[in-house]
């Protein structure tokens, strides 16, 4: 069965490529630039992981018109992106509007095209109240849309292995994995070292920290988020 992953370089869709990878489908890879901080870094990433696991059918896709719209500190640079705020439960300045909506629609459209039954997303619900299109109700409505929005002979479902993991959790099954970590890049401010104080950098290195396990990617700084 063939899936098609949405790789953004980060840690999640990282572990759930390799968990995709594990479970033996025929992986197609798809990252989406939007305009936002570290889109170079992030492609560059994607690019390692596809190369790590052999996945030769790429699509990289341009998105700007989510910069364009702006509204998020990663596609604006006249919004600053805030500290880490681990205990927040408002939205941050770092939620782009409406986001995986608009990747999901394209995963789907390469899906049809390609004959994949499957799209991989590394979404988390721990991140649910901070972005709302990271909650399984979202992805259960999507995959209605779906099957009211494709051929009837289409069987697409979108899966999200990683929906009720703790960022902990996702380390460990990484590292289960072997999945290459040194590979990924989750920061929101730099693209050269990660700043180590953005909120997902903070997600990272406390996740990290709590499986005892040193992260092999460098910062400018590293914090103790226990």
């Amino acid at each position: 069965m063939k899936a098609v992953l949405l790789v953004s370089g980060g840690m999640d869709s990282l572990v759930a490529t390799a968990m995709a990878h594990h479970q033996g489908f025929d992986l197609a890879a798809m990252h989406v630039n939007y305009g936002q901080r570290t889109w170079q870094k992030e492609l560059d990433s994607f690019r390692r992981v596809c190369d790590h696991y052999g996945i030769g059918q790429r699509l990289e896709v341009d998105a700007n018109f989510l910069g364009t719209i702006g509204g998020s500190s990663l596609t604006d640079q006249e919004i600053p992106v805030g500290p880490a705020d681990l205990q927040g439960t408002t939205i941050p300045t770092s939620y782009v509007p409406f986001r995986n909506a608009n990747f999901l629609s394209m995963a789907v459209s390469w899906s049809e095209v390609i004959g994949a039954n499957r799209i991989f997303i590394g979404a988390v619900e721990e991140d649910s109240s901070g972005y709302p299109d990271c909650r399984k109700v979202f992805y259960d409505a999507f995959n209605r849309v779906i099957d009211f929005g494709t051929r009837p002979e289409t069987q697409i479902e979108i899966l999200t292995p990683l929906i009720a993991m703790s960022k902990a959790r996702i380390v460990a099954k990484g590292m289960e994995l072997d999945a290459p970590f040194d590979c990924s890049w989750s920061c929101y401010k730099s693209e050269g070292l990660a700043c180590g104080v953005c909120d997902s950098c903070a997600r990272r290195l406390r996740a990290f920290e709590m499986v005892g396990v040193r992260d092999p990617i460098e910062y400018e700084v590293r914090p103790n988020y226990l």
